[in-house]
């Protein structure tokens, strides 16, 4: 079984469906690896072409199967947007060790509506067998 970090580098996007009709979209990103979930900072004003270069760190499995990013529109006084989501695979990332900032599609449903340009890179934890620390166990009891 496989343990370890995996880091995330959310390099941006390119030609992402504006969803705000009278301005520029102020995107950002939410990341989801299994039960873990971390957010991105809002590029205000970047509309349809963010960039972020931010890096996010997983505790992972082999159970997380895949990394899914949902592009948001922060919009003040009514709820945020979805522009749209990249679902990643990381069976590469598990075995290569690294797989450097690569284009995937974003989605709505079955509608291309851009990509995003992501980084991985995992590292296995080290197991060490026999800490040498051990409870003492009262057998008088």
């Amino acid at each position: 079984m496989v343990h370890g970090t995996l880091e995330v580098l959310l390099v941006g996007a390119k030609g992402l469906e504006n969803t705000d009709f009278l301005c520029n979209m102020d995107p950002y990103a939410l990341l989801k690896c299994r039960s873990q979930e971390q957010r991105s900072s809002i590029a205000s004003g970047k509309g349809s072409n963010p960039e972020w270069n931010e890096s996010f760190v997983f505790t992972v499995s082999d159970q997380a199967t895949e990394l899914v990013i949902k592009l948001m529109d922060s919009d003040s006084g009514t709820s945020d947007d979805f522009v749209g989501e990249a679902t990643i695979p990381l069976e590469a990332v598990y075995t290569e060790g690294s797989i450097p900032p690569t284009v995937y599609n974003v989605v709505k449903g079955e509608h291309y509506c851009g990509e995003i340009k992501v980084g991985l890179t995992f590292t296995p934890e080290s197991r060490f067998l026999g800490s040498g620390i051990h409870d003492s166990i009262d057998a008088d009891n």
